[in-house]
């Protein structure tokens, strides 16, 4: 089952709600150092000081780009990704272009993919491509999607957002994210050194585990504290 220093390093700690302050940034940069996580997802112009704040540490500096709905031109986003690893960022989570994907229109998305991939690999950060599954709800869609992000060289593929917000039936909004079903579908059809992120929804500690058992490496998570205390416990850590 493994140990909370083992579930820790699985966690990329967001920090992304629009809302969030400098103040928010740099409480929840000290709870990433205190759990040691894998690292923490900012917005943009938050790299450089989250790259400050955990300069020394081992938790490392991820950025969003084309963030939430992916709608950017592939030069806006290639030129978003090189600025944030020219800030410190090492990790780079993109969100594709969705109403490419979901007209058909493939070779864009390949394109776009592959052109931000080759991008962030030229400074040394790995990429982790965001299919925001709320939209792109079509089996052969998700698939065709990880035979591209495979050619394309993609170190990961990843669910969601966390912002891909539906409208229901009673007119409110609200997203379902990371799925077991999603999580399995994307690791059988993913290369095998592509690597499979959740994100969206991993609330609890048994959420994570389950992700990680269905094929998650990576999971987004804002629970982070949470959900580590509770592995503590359940591992006699504490």
């Amino acid at each position: 089952m493994g140990n909370t220093e083992e579930l820790a390093k699985m966690i990329d700690h967001s920090i992304l709600n629009p809302t969030m302050t400098d103040d928010d940034l740099l409480r929840e940069c000290e709870v990433a150092m205190k759990y040691n996580v894998a690292s923490v997802c900012v917005k943009p112009y938050a790299v450089k000081q989250a790259a400050e704040i955990l300069k020394g540490s081992d938790v490392l500096v991820g950025c969003v780009i084309g963030f939430p709905h992916g709608n950017s031109s592939t030069e806006v986003k290639v030129f978003e990704a090189e600025q944030a690893c020219k800030a410190g960022a090492v990790e780079i989570d993109m969100v594709i272009n969705i109403g490419k994907a979901l007209g058909g229109d493939w070779e864009y998305v390949e394109n776009e993919i592959k052109t931000v991939t080759d991008a962030c690999h030229r400074n040394n950060a790995i990429v982790k491509v965001i299919f925001e599954t709320d939209f792109v709800t079509k089996t052969e869609d998700k698939i065709r999607l990880c035979e591209i992000c495979t050619r394309a060289g993609a170190d990961f593929v990843k669910t969601s957002t966390g912002y891909g917000f539906v409208k229901r039936e009673d007119g409110s909004y609200n997203y379902t994210g990371a799925t077991l079903e999603d999580i399995r579908l994307m690791r059988k059809h993913s290369g095998p050194d592509v690597q499979v992120k959740c994100a969206g929804g991993v609330r609890t500690l048994e959420d994570l585990l389950k992700m990680k058992s269905a094929g998650a490496a990576r999971s987004g998570a804002t629970a982070t504290a949470a959900m580590l205390e509770e592995a503590k416990k359940l591992y006699g850590e504490a």
